[in-house]
Parts: C-alpha cells; structure tokens; sequence
C-alpha cells in the first residue's frame, strides 16, 4: 500500500502545483495589463491604447486575466463533473486525467518476436505503445453485448476507448455502435466472422479482414486503420492481406480485463505506460458481471497504480 500513498501524494502535489502555476499566470497578466495601460507612451485618445479609464484601456487589461480565468473555470467544471460521474457510476475514485497527446505520434515498431519473416514494410505488431507518460489504452473487442448504459458511463467519466469489431455480432444491432462512434471512439477491424486466422488461407484472411473493412467503412463511413487478429493469432498472410485493404498497425494487448479481475501477459503482472488493455463487450451470460461492473474494475486497477486512460488513435 505504501507505493499507493505515495503515488497519491505525488498526485495531490501535482495538482497544487498546477494551481500555483495558473495562480502566477493570472497575476503576470493582470500585472502585464496594468503595466501597459499606464506607462504613457501612448497619445492621447488612440484607440485601444490609452490608460484605464480611457476607451480600450480597461479590455485591454482585462483580456488576458479574463482568458486565464475563464479557462481555469473550465478545467474546474470538468473536474467537478468526473467527480459526479465517478460518484453516479460507484468507481472507488476518479479516473485521473489523461495528458495532452503528443504533437507527432511516436514510431509504431513489431514487439520482439512478433514479427513474422520477409515482414519489411507490413503493419507492425505490437502490445504497448511507446511513451514515457503514465498512460494505458482500453480497447474492447466484438460487440456482442450491446448495454446501453456502457455508452453513457464512458460519455459521462470521459473516458477513451477503442473498439474492435466483428460483423457477425453486431449486425443485429449497428446503431448502438454508430452512437457509439457519436461519441468519438473509434471503430476498427476484428474481421467479418472471428475465424482462427493461421488456419486460412491467404484468400479466406483477406476476405475475412477486407470484407469487415468495407462494411465499416459503408455502415460508418470512415475505413479502419487498425486490425485486431481473432485470438491475437495471425501469420505473415494476415498482415499482407491486411495491408492491402488500408490496415496500418496491428495492437495486440498487454493485459486484459473482466468484471471481476485483470489478467497478465508480463511476467511482473503490472501496467507500464503505454500497455494496451483489452476487454470485450460481454455481460453476465459469460462473465461474473455487467459492462459498467468491468469499468470499476479495470478503473480501479489502473487509477491506483497511478495511471490514466488515453486514446489509442492520437498515438497510433
């Protein structure tokens, strides 16, 4: 428990940091603004330019402090309304904020031993993004289970995902996933039927993962750019067949979450910035729990080890 605390202190401090640096900001601006409304070098009567009281003087100086202010009074209000959804929706404690995401997104690379032979300009394979950030990615595959209250928790907490589908679970139903899309998650390849990948041939893989691109693209109306292998199986087949239809990165996962515990892929069972987390859309008919019961539990997981969620898409 100590780490914890520890963490948890580093964040409180952090965040008082943050206070005092907006604090200053303010007041440079207010004092930037009295400065230069006073110093006098202006003529009388220009526009925009005089000291206060004058016409122009007064916004001039407000400007700045007013922009400041008012962005300090977003960032309050979207920090006031996590704690309102944390507490709605029963999570232990507030999903941390994620950072700004990078200006370049970082260079994708295979995870050793996931390359396959003669793979020299292929979708790369990978299970954690590179980044020294404390961040993971969540991502849920299928579609099967389709709850509506999964989309208004993730609206409410601001939480980022990314969804991985297949076609033949979701096609009784492809509204709730355009609703889905409404609110900004991304939604990519898990192919057409979920089949054993290395077990087809090169035509079935590409019919399989080509085909899901085009009802995508036709249902939702943007071509995906990352692909998911039914079972995180595939051979150098799925990659050229993928790569032939538009597919730009592979993700696998690092870790994976159900409504009632987390399983591990690193030898540590740990997080590390930038790891992928897969789930799937699933309720009680196939594990011990709803959607939102999975939520909980990964966002504890990932909020006390000092982690926040970010978007996939802004760094692959």
């Amino acid at each position: 428990m100590q780490p914890v605390r520890q963490k948890e202190k580093m964040t409180r401090k952090r965040r008082r940091t943050g206070r005092y640096v907006l604090t200053a900001l303010l007041a440079a601006a207010v004092a930037s603004g009295c400065a230069s409304g006073t110093d006098g070098g202006s003529a009388p009567g220009a526009p925009g330019r005089g000291p206060a009281g004058q016409p122009g003087g007064q916004a001039q100086q407000a400007g700045p402090a007013r922009a400041l202010t008012a962005y300090a009074e977003q960032v309050e209000a979207r920090q006031a309304r996590r704690v309102a959804a944390a507490r709605k929706w029963g999570l232990a404690k507030v999903p941390l904020a994620a950072p700004e995401p990078p200006a370049v997104k970082p260079r994708i690379t295979s995870r050793e031993g996931f390359e396959v032979a003669d793979g020299e300009g292929l979708p790369p394979v990978f299970t954690t993004v590179p980044t020294e950030e404390r961040i993971v990615f969540l991502t849920m595959d299928d579609g099967a289970e389709k709850d509506p209250r999964l989309l208004r928790m993730m609206s409410e907490l601001s939480i980022p995902y990314s969804a991985f589908l297949s076609d033949y679970v979701i096609n009784d139903d492809y509204g709730y996933f355009a609703r889905m899309q409404k609110q900004g998650v991304t939604l990519n390849n898990h192919t057409l039927n979920h089949r054993y990948m290395p077990g087809l041939s090169y035509s079935q893989q590409e019919t399989e993962i080509c085909g899901q691109q085009e009802k995508i693209e036709k249902r939702y109306g943007k071509r995906p750019t990352l692909f998911r292998p039914p079972y995180g199986n595939y051979n150098r087949d799925t990659l050229v067949a993928a790569a032939s239809c538009g597919v730009k990165a592979v993700p696998l996962w690092a870790s994976e979450a159900f409504a009632d515990h987390m399983e591990w892929r690193e030898w540590d069972r740990d997080l590390h910035p930038g790891d992928i987390i897969l789930t799937h859309f699933r309720g009680p008919e196939d594990w011990k729990g709803t959607m939102p019961d999975m939520i909980r539990q990964v966002m504890k997981v990932v909020t006390d080890k000092g982690y926040a969620v970010a978007r996939l898409e802004d760094y692959v």
